[in-house]
């Protein structure tokens, strides 16, 4: 029987409108709190004249008044914004009105991103160096004190109400007219500042978790800002020689939430930092933006995990359904929505993108106006899609375009977002490996070229096998010959298949070649081909990559019908010429 619990929302935006889809599939009744009668939530929910009469309320979700008033109606409350009265949600838990869900005293703690902060550090969780303004007023002193201590440049932040970059700024130097800058754009506020990140990549994790403790968290993704407001979000991550990076981001925000009180949906935000080491930046106690690819990328999204969580229903999956997604955020410009149309049909021509607008009527500069869900089969797919999607944003440019969505490269250079890749250990190999490299243009599957030496440049080639995976690649092809370790080696480091391509050398004709490629221990399997035909070793690159991507199997039965045709010519031309004027007129022999 489909649950009968009440659930009542604190705030009736983009997130709200996102957990009513889910909520009617399974039958949950919802009620909204926010002022207007025709919310981004409430608009899906009834036309705008029976909101009042169906139970939504018409008010701040700050107000005491209408907190109460929506929770006698409800059997659990719960939030799509954190900025809300924890207080009166803390009263309203206690006296049995009804129950609130995350608790509010995790809502309280990450309203104050100092508070937040310390108490994370205080758990343990590495954060990056932070420090107080004591002054309500802080002056340029004050500011100079914190520098000493944390060195420069350092990134100033308002301790509360603070979202999309509106609380925070980065101070470069000690000047008077630099400190002063910064600190009357954040205003009258309570501040802290933090030692600058030298991060190489924003990352951002989902964890859901219900009444009874059960964990559950999603593949980590990369998130792309411009002006401090998320422009892109790309899934999974992935990471140049980083092993067993989203596992580990994975970790660090499981043990985060652990540290907090109450179920639902938790959105949690680090650093990569060029070591390899995540440093946790903050948590959202609810439904987040770096989540919206859930929707249409994973078995359960973000939304409905967080009402199974709050309701105490089985949690659902997390586990992605696609190899690559995005999520691009449309934003507003200069009050006209004809911007917002034109990315809307411009997407709606991207096989594989879901537009989801929110229903807002006026369009302000960087104001959440829709996103944009793009699905696809590999990375470098998902980047010919993201390409033409960021291109006709308005305010597109290839200095930050091309870092997300490279253009195709030039002929013979290595693609950015490589499906394949094919290694050597000299480049004397290379002759050997072109024909590998034709296959693969032939059938329109981007790859990557490199030497690497299992001999002489060993470190070289356990990091180029350790990031395989990490980056996107699904097969490797490695040419070698001689003791031709490439091969072997390569798959001992790797998850991935390796195909090996035994390469005749001065002597023995490539059979010692072979043999080494062929007699790998047990535990550690390495294929190959015959000896110098690395043609077979593409050939069977693209039936590995078939297996999980259906157009490559269309072009392979393609391949062999051509294969079938060309046989079947040259026996009507034997038949015609006969076989001593086939060998002589077309064997040249």
């Amino acid at each position: 029987m489909a649950p009968q619990k009440t659930v009542g929302i604190l705030g009736g935006g983009q997130l709200g409108r996102m957990l009513t889809h889910p909520a009617a599939l399974l039958g949950i009744p919802l009620l909204i709190l926010d002022s207007g009668d025709y919310t981004p939530a409430k608009q899906t929910l009834l036309p705008p004249e029976e909101h009042l009469s169906s139970g939504h309320l018409d008010g701040p979700f700050t107000s005491e008044k209408h907190i109460r008033e929506l929770a006698k109606k409800c059997d659990i409350l719960t939030v799509e914004i954190e900025h809300v009265n924890a207080d009166v949600l803390e009263s309203v838990e206690k006296e049995g009105l009804c129950q609130v869900q995350p608790s509010p005293s995790t809502i309280r703690l990450i309203q104050d991103k100092y508070e937040q902060k310390k108490y994370l550090n205080d758990k343990g969780i590495p954060v990056a160096p932070f420090k107080e303004l004591s002054s309500l007023n802080p002056t340029e002193n004050d500011v100079k004190d914190i520098v000493k201590e944390l060195g420069l440049p350092i990134m100033l932040k308002a301790k509360t109400l603070a979202y999309d970059g509106r609380g925070n700024s980065p101070l470069q130097s000690i000047e008077s007219e630099d400190i002063k800058k910064s600190l009357d754009f954040l205003g009258d506020r309570p501040l802290y500042a933090e030692g600058w990140c030298p991060f190489i990549k924003e990352v951002a994790v989902m964890v859901v978790r219900n009444k009874e403790g059960q964990v559950k968290s999603y593949d980590a993704v990369e998130t792309i800002h411009r002006e401090s407001i998320l422009r892109v979000c790309l899934a999974p991550l992935r990471g140049d020689n980083v092993l067993g990076l989203n596992q580990k981001a994975r970790k660090l925000a499981e043990d985060a939430v652990s540290h907090l009180q109450g179920a639902g949906i938790f959105g949690v935000e680090m650093f990569l930092m060029e070591d390899g080491s995540l440093l946790l930046n903050e948590i959202a106690p609810r439904p987040h933006n770096s989540g919206h690819h859930t929707i249409e990328a994973c078995l359960t999204s973000q939304f409905e995990n967080h009402l199974r969580a709050i309701l105490s229903l089985p949690l659902g999956s997390t586990e992605l359904i696609v190899p690559s997604a995005a999520m691009i955020n449309i934003l507003g410009s200069n009050g006209s929505m004809e911007p917002i149309e034109k990315m809307r049909d411009n997407a709606l021509t991207v096989p594989g993108a879901k537009v989801h607008l929110y229903g807002k009527k006026e369009s302000r500069k960087g104001r959440k106006m829709g996103h944009i869900t793009i699905t696809a089969n590999s990375d470098n797919e998902l980047s010919e899609k993201l390409r033409t999607i960021l291109s006709a944003q308005p305010d597109a440019a290839e200095e930050w375009i091309d870092p997300i969505a490279p253009p195709k490269p030039e002929l013979n250079h290595s693609n950015k977002k490589p499906l394949v890749g094919i290694i050597m250990g000299s480049d004397s190999d290379l002759p050997i490996m072109l024909p590998a490299t034709k296959i693969l243009n032939q059938f329109n599957i981007p790859y990557e070229l490199t030497i690497t030496s299992a001999h002489r440049t060993p470190d070289k080639m356990v990091k180029y096998a350790k990031s395989a995976s990490n980056r996107g690649l699904r097969v490797v092809i490695a040419g070698a010959g001689g003791a031709a370790h490439l091969p072997g080696m390569v798959a001992s480091e790797t998850i991935l298949p390796v195909i090996g391509v035994p390469v005749k050398a001065s002597q023995l004709d490539g059979v010692d070649s072979l043999y080494s490629i062929v007699q790998m221990p047990r535990g550690i399997p390495c294929a190959t081909v015959g000896i110098n035909n690395s043609t077979n070793a593409a050939l069977l690159a693209i039936r590995i990559l078939g297996t999980s991507i259906p157009k490559y199997q269309i072009a392979l039965e393609e391949y062999s019908k051509n294969l079938e045709q060309e046989v079947l010519e040259k026996c009507q031309v034997l038949e015609n010429k006969g076989w001593e004027n086939y060998v002589k007129d077309v064997l040249k022999k």
